[in-house]
């Protein structure tokens, strides 16, 4: 827990830093949640992919621009990922259980978003993320399975998204973001590599500090 918050503490502490250091420019914060749609992928074979796990998500943004049309956006959100319909081996039973796998990260995206259309309301948004595993169990049986899982994962976040101002320095956005993992899920696997894939709706509210 203790290397938890002293990872977040240094993300927000990064944003922080980068708006004292420049003194032109606007910053904008932000919090939303979303309605999420994860699943795993066995690397090299995009068709071999599970059932997807419907979820929820969740975090806090901050933006630093660098001109209206581009900034750099870091994010800290809770992120429920897994896959639905898999196994797992009931010792009660003596056979194997479907089930979904539930996984909590704390995830760290950092990047570019870049604003465009006449008005700047679109924005379209790329970089990478790294991910520290919170909890992992399944929803059957409810069993803690997190030390089968790597605790960190780290992949490519990008989504897209549209601003509505309703007030002077506040607006409403809703946005499709995806996260694409290339670290391997489980700690001890020596086939193929099985990476973490989610896409999520999203809405929130941004405040512009200037």
């Amino acid at each position: 827990m203790k290397k938890l918050l002293l990872i977040a503490s240094l993300a927000i502490f990064a944003v922080s830093t980068v708006n004292a250091q420049l003194d032109k420019g606007d910053f904008e914060l932000g919090a939303g949640i979303g309605a999420s749609f994860s699943n795993v992928t066995v690397s090299g074979n995009s068709e071999n992919s599970t059932n997807s796990l419907t979820s929820i998500n969740f975090g806090a943004s901050g933006e630093y621009y660098f001109s209206d049309r581009w900034g750099i956006k870091a994010e800290l959100n809770y992120d429920q990922k897994g896959w639905a319909d898999g196994f797992i081996f009931n010792e009660d039973t003596l056979e194997n259980t479907t089930t979904d796998f539930q996984l909590s990260y704390l995830t760290i995206p950092v990047m570019a978003n870049w604003h465009f259309g006449s008005t700047r309301k679109w924005y379209l948004n790329f970089g990478p993320y790294i991910g520290i595993l919170l909890n992992a169990e399944d929803s059957r049986l409810g069993m803690d399975v997190k030390e089968a899982f790597n605790t960190t994962d780290f992949g490519l976040a990008f989504g897209i998204g549209y601003k509505f101002e309703i007030a002077d320095n506040t607006k409403l956005y809703i946005e499709y973001d995806g996260q694409s993992g290339v670290s391997d899920v489980f700690k001890n696997n020596e086939g193929d590599s099985v990476t973490n894939g989610r896409s999520s709706f999203n809405v929130g509210v941004l405040f512009s500090l200037n």
